[in-house]
């Protein structure tokens, strides 16, 4: 019974999280559309800096080893980036590709890949956490899941505007987002085999997935955010990047959940 619950509630988990913040943010695609990319911003650095890494660094694993396995995230999701380009999967406004609505070929971000390997890995990482934790407690494994589940809304609502503002449809985005999110039920498949031994690299599996949020952010939402404006849009961009950090905030309840 404990590895069919594991199997179900990583799949419903996955699912439920990303379905949540797809309505999210469908609902406010028609009204901040311009905003979107501040927002994500807010979202992913937040996410990335007071919830994934500090739940990294307090694991009690080497700290010079955790910034080590933080650079060379940084390096490979750079370098990702780099085989994007070559192959040329970023878009342009009438080259064939299809945009959404709103965004030009400013705005088309190619962090669309390098959020979906970093989504991936952190959700892999909260499937075999939800095994542990059911392998320790049932009743643990259920509040954990719901945890999970949580702080995993606002990181999603991030990722979808990361891939809608790559030139990703609708409905690929929410695709792409789901099937990252079945990665938990890779995850709580591994744990439930081979727990122990994974338990070590929890903290190096959780810094690589922030690398690819902080590099998504820094390298390619940020600098579409430094431009000169006016003092009240650029008022706006900051009020949007707080509601990022603030959603985040109180989504996790300004600490790691699990």
């Amino acid at each position: 019974m404990t590895l069919t619950y594991i199997l179900l509630v990583t799949f419903a988990g996955g699912l439920a999280s990303v379905t949540i913040a797809a309505m999210l943010t469908v609902g406010l695609l028609s009204r901040i559309v311009k905003h979107l990319v501040s927002l994500s911003t807010g979202v992913l650095l937040s996410t990335a800096l007071l919830h994934v890494l500090p739940e990294a660094f307090e694991s009690g694993a080497d700290p010079h080893n955790l910034f080590l396995a933080l650079l060379g995230g940084l390096m490979f999701f750079f370098l990702l980036e780099k085989a994007e380009l070559y192959r040329h999967t970023h878009h342009h406004e009438g080259d064939g590709h299809h945009h959404h609505h709103h965004f030009d070929r400013e705005q088309a971000g190619r962090g669309g890949l390098s959020v979906l390997v970093g989504d991936s890995i952190h959700n892999f990482c909260d499937g075999i956490i939800i095994a542990a934790a059911f392998l320790a407690d049932h009743h643990l494994g259920w509040v954990t899941a719901m945890a999970i589940v949580a702080h995993e809304i606002p990181q999603e609502v991030g990722d979808y505007i990361v891939l809608l503002n790559a030139g990703f449809s609708r409905k690929k985005a929410l695709f792409f987002n789901a099937v990252s999110g079945m990665a938990a039920v890779v995850g709580g498949l591994v744990g439930y085999y081979i727990v122990g031994p994974w338990q070590q690299l929890f903290p190096y599996l959780l810094v690589a997935a922030s690398s690819s949020f902080i590099y998504v952010s820094v390298a390619d939402l940020i600098p579409q955010l430094q431009r000169r404006l006016p003092w009240k849009d650029t008022a706006l961009q900051l009020l949007w990047l707080g509601v990022g950090i603030v959603f985040v905030l109180i989504v996790v309840g300004g600490k790691h959940t699990h």
